[in-house]
């Protein structure tokens, strides 16, 4: 099986190179070739910008591919460009898009699968969505199948854990040194966080899989937590004990609209999906990695990498704990 995969040094797609070596797959990665080789000696890499339309197209003119699948992908162009450069050169394309694409609307059954409306809120949303469409009518005009997978917050080594407030926390250095953190709301909204490793696995193994043709699927872990818990589960892979801090979402956004962008556009909101169509179609996706497993090893990463954040020069975030403990707010153990 010979794969491309657009991008292949990020997260999810080192989870995708290792599960695709696995299978015994043919691997080739293209991209600008602007971070750090991690990966295998047996994945092949091919080096250039996919926004120069022209180039890129050219580039895989007299080539084929089983299976191409594109990681970078985020706005309507690129989507264009893919179905120039790989109709009628791949059997299927592989569209990473992502759970933006809903909203924040929630569901009567709490979970939501991929017959809910697609209502995004967020520009990264709304693009993600019309890339889908494009793959959508190119699968209906027979350029090639299709298969969409919608990952929702995915962490591992190569990237921060992400908080409730930020995707890169200085939380969890102010829980290392026995301080309280913030926490919107009551803290028991809903989230999943799924291991790079476990959701490069659904994409490793939809490669060729004629179930997953034509289809869209949700690709996140079983296991769905309260922030309580997730700071909880997060803090035992530092040996301490969260103790959370509880304001308002708008109250946090506020002192800095960019910094708690996060925040404002998703965390605030239940996060919470059903993957039972991904495992039914690909029984090989099957979720190993407990986020304090995966938060253990994403710490240590960050410590290897000089990429841990120090709280101590955080002074917003410092006063704005001050401000919230003034008003007479009490830290409550996660």
């Amino acid at each position: 099986m010979r794969v491309l995969i657009i991008g292949g040094t990020g997260l999810i797609s080192r989870g995708i190179v290792k599960h695709l070596l696995a299978r015994g797959a043919e691997v080739t990665v293209f991209n600008r070739a602007q971070r750090e080789n991690t990966l295998s000696g047996e994945v092949k890499r091919l080096t250039g910008d996919r926004n120069q339309f022209a180039d890129f197209e050219r580039q895989f003119a007299a080539t084929r591919f089983d299976v191409v699948i594109d990681m970078i992908g985020f706005t309507p162009e690129q989507a264009a460009s893919d179905v120039r450069a790989f109709r009628g050169r791949c059997e299927q394309f592989i569209f990473c898009s992502t759970v933006c694409t809903y909203g924040v609307k929630m569901p009567p059954q709490v979970l939501v699968d991929e017959s809910f409306p697609q209502e995004p809120v967020s520009g990264y949303g709304r693009n993600k969505l019309a890339c889908e469409q494009i793959f959508r009518r190119a699968h209906d005009e027979r350029q090639f199948q299709v298969t969409i997978i919608r990952p929702s917050s995915t962490y591992g080594a190569g990237a921060p854990l992400i908080d409730n407030l930020e995707p890169d926390a200085t939380a969890w250095d102010r829980i290392e040194r026995g301080q309280p953190v913030l926490c919107a709301g009551d803290g028991l909204g809903l989230w999943q966080s799924t291991h790079r490793d476990d959701c490069g696995k659904f994409f490793a193994y939809a490669a060729l899989n004629p179930r997953t043709y034509g289809q869209n699927y949700n690709a996140t872990r079983d296991e769905v937590l309260t922030w309580r818990d997730y700071h909880r589960q997060a803090a035992t892979a530092l040996g301490k004990t969260a103790q959370l801090v509880f304001m308002p979402a708008a109250w946090i956004v506020q002192h800095d609209p960019q910094r708690f962008g996060l925040l404002h556009e998703i965390t605030q909101f239940h996060g919470a999906y059903n993957s039972t169509k991904a495992r039914r179609d690909v029984p090989e996706f099957v979720c190993e990695v407990d986020l304090t497993s995966g938060a253990t090893e994403t710490f240590a990463d960050l410590r290897h990498r000089n990429a841990w954040r120090d709280s101590q020069a955080d002074t917003l975030y410092q006063s704005m704990m001050d401000e919230a403990l003034a008003s007479g707010v009490a830290p409550v153990p996660a």
